[in-house]
């Protein structure tokens, strides 16, 4: 027994489901103790063996039943943007009549800090677009009516557009004569061709940077948002993220650094920086070459990936199809009604070829938005023509709509396939709506999740956070509930751990509780892999969040053992000179 002279800091869970995800079948062997020492793991197995780790500067923790899993990753998501306080003053809907925001719009302005500029947003496109099909007024008049003096533009809920008004327009200098740019659309007003106050894609990102040049104010507000954003991660039980999508040109990047800096990073995080589609190729391309960065000596940050979008949305028609939509919106510039690309294959592969390798073995891996059939048959094209070996993780993510002839490309160019099933909007229930856009046959395997795993892809589950839920017990219940599509629990718990660390290039360090193994873990009070609990899985409550053997989130009212428990594990230590006790989760 370990004397109080050697005793080495640790800590003891025990009575617990402590599943490894390490090996093949982790799920039918869980353990029931792990010890945490030095940040790692030091021993998975019984309770009884793990009685040979107490001693005078141990914490033994009684899970009562408990369930440890590694840290969940997440490596679609925008913590920045979904906590920055940034447009947080102006907060719409989603699926309310437009008319019926003004009320809002009326509130907004005198609260906005840091820019000139209205900003906020939370609506839904597709309320947008039922108001213009019906024949209501443009869109920016809504706005006009109330603010007509200060720019205002508002972020729909996906991102993925924007409504203005008339003096944003006028600020960005966009007006009937301006002509259509490649990866984005500005929607006009049947008959005068006068921008109606909608911008699709690229159009809505490049009035964003107007709106949201660096100040530093608004850095605050993003610094603060991060801050809260992070608890949040961690309280769902997530240890590591990718961001996926760094707006660089408004210093998104700077205040990651910043709470790396300061010692408030309480995740890993690799950054995926946003190729500007409107930016000059070259100067782009030696911009991010200059930022790259696959370590940090103050935290777990990394720089070392990019984000580039190969075509839109479904609910837009912008998402690039092989065969026209079943719904015209008649977008200007889109003439055949089957999407556009923002980047397009030759030049997505430009990107990949000059920065994937790079002045001695740095490089970056791509993370690439496709959701229409051809967007998906384009860039894994354009990643064909650029292989160089299967030491890349590049990765595509939305993959909502896939030809057949697409499944197995996956596995055999190495990419991994990113799938993100926790939004209502990709359940099975809500595929009258899709059929709407792109008829029954193709509605049929929208998000193929289980078509492309089993072709022994790589595959990982994400949330996209905020457009869908962070919580990734709800995913994992949508993701067994797919019908046709549906993975078993086993695979849902893989994506969001050790294949997820794999895409993140950290299998290595974490994604399973292997012995050596940084300790990430989280404490939740459902056995998940029990088949009795699959239908609750959603319900599912973190109880303890760890990175790297430190505890970053917990539930309140953790109380003593009960005498008898711990007097076990007292004996154990009866030579230490101070009292030593024993803890149990709530």
């Amino acid at each position: 027994m370990p004397q109080q002279s050697n005793a080495v800091k640790n800590t003891i869970y025990f009575n617990g489901n402590v599943y490894t995800v390490d090996g093949t079948d982790w799920d039918q062997t869980p353990k029931e103790a792990i010890v945490v020492q030095d940040g790692k793991v030091a021993f998975v197995g019984s309770n009884q063996d793990a009685l040979e780790y107490v001693n005078c500067e141990s914490s033994v923790l009684d899970l009562d039943g408990a369930t440890v899993l590694p840290g969940f990753h997440d490596v679609h998501i925008h913590p920045l943007e979904a906590s920055s306080r940034v447009g947080s003053t102006c907060k719409l809907t989603s699926d309310t009549d437009p008319e019926l925001m003004k009320d809002i719009f009326k509130t907004c302005a005198p609260r906005q800090i840091g820019t000139e500029w209205v900003l906020g947003g939370g609506h839904s496109i597709t309320s947008i677009l039922d108001h213009i099909e019906k024949g209501g007024r443009p869109p920016r008049e809504i706005i006009d009516e109330v603010l007509p003096d200060v720019p205002v533009v508002m972020l729909e809920e996906t991102s993925h557009s924007v409504w203005v008004n008339s003096e944003a327009l006028r600020r960005a200098n966009i007006t009937k004569w301006t002509p259509v740019r490649p990866g984005g659309v500005i929607m006009r007003e049947e008959g005068t061709g006068e921008p109606n106050g909608i911008l699709l894609e690229d159009e809505g990102v490049s009035i964003m940077e107007f709106a949201m040049k660096p100040t530093p104010e608004l850095e605050e507000l993003n610094y603060e948002g991060l801050i809260d954003g992070l608890w949040y991660l961690n309280e769902n039980g997530i240890t590591s993220v990718s961001d996926a999508r760094v707006y660089w040109g408004r210093g998104n990047d700077k205040t990651w650094e910043r709470v790396c800096k300061e010692g408030k990073l309480t995740v890993r995080a690799s950054l995926a920086l946003w190729a500007y589609p409107q930016k000059d190729d070259s100067q782009q391309i030696e911009a991010l070459k200059d930022m790259f960065s696959n370590e940090n000596p103050n935290c777990f940050l990394r720089k070392n990936q990019i984000k580039v979008y190969i075509d839109g949305l479904l609910d837009s028609t912008t998402a690039a199809m092989e065969e026209p939509y079943v719904k015209n919106l008649h977008l200007p510039g889109i003439s055949d009604n089957r999407g556009l690309n923002i980047f397009d294959q030759p030049r997505l592969a430009k990107y990949v070829k000059e920065l994937q390798n790079f002045d001695n073995n740095k490089g970056y891996d791509f993370l690439v938005h496709a959701i229409g059939d051809r967007g998906v048959h384009q860039a894994l094209n354009a990643f064909d023509e650029s292989w160089i070996s299967a030491g890349t993780r590049h990765r595509m993510t939305h993959l909502e709509q896939v030809k057949p002839k697409d499944f197995d490309r996956f596995q055999k160019l190495n990419v991994i396939a990113d799938f993100q099933v926790a939004g209502n909007f990709t359940k099975p229930s809500t595929r009258d709506h899709i059929e709407s856009l792109v008829g029954k046959d193709r509605a049929h395997d929208f998000i193929p999740l289980r078509s492309v795993y089993h072709t022994n892809a790589h595959v990982t589950l994400s949330s996209d956070w905020d457009v869908s839920t962070i919580n990734p017990f709800v995913g994992i219940q949508n993701a067994i509930s797919r019908g046709h599509q549906s993975v078993n629990v086993k695979d849902a718990v893989e994506m969001y751990t050790i294949n997820a660390a794999f895409a993140m290039r950290q299998e290595h360090v974490v994604g399973s509780l292997a012995t050596g193994k940084d300790a990430d873990l989280v404490v939740i009070d459902t056995d998940i892999m029990d088949q009795n609990n699959e239908d609750v899985i959603h319900k599912t409550r973190v109880l303890q969040t760890v990175l790297a053997g430190e505890e970053v989130y917990s539930t309140e009212g953790q109380n003593l053992v009960n005498d008898v428990t711990c007097e076990v594990f007292e004996n154990r230590a009866e030579n230490c000179q101070d009292g030593h006790y024993c803890y149990t989760n709530p």
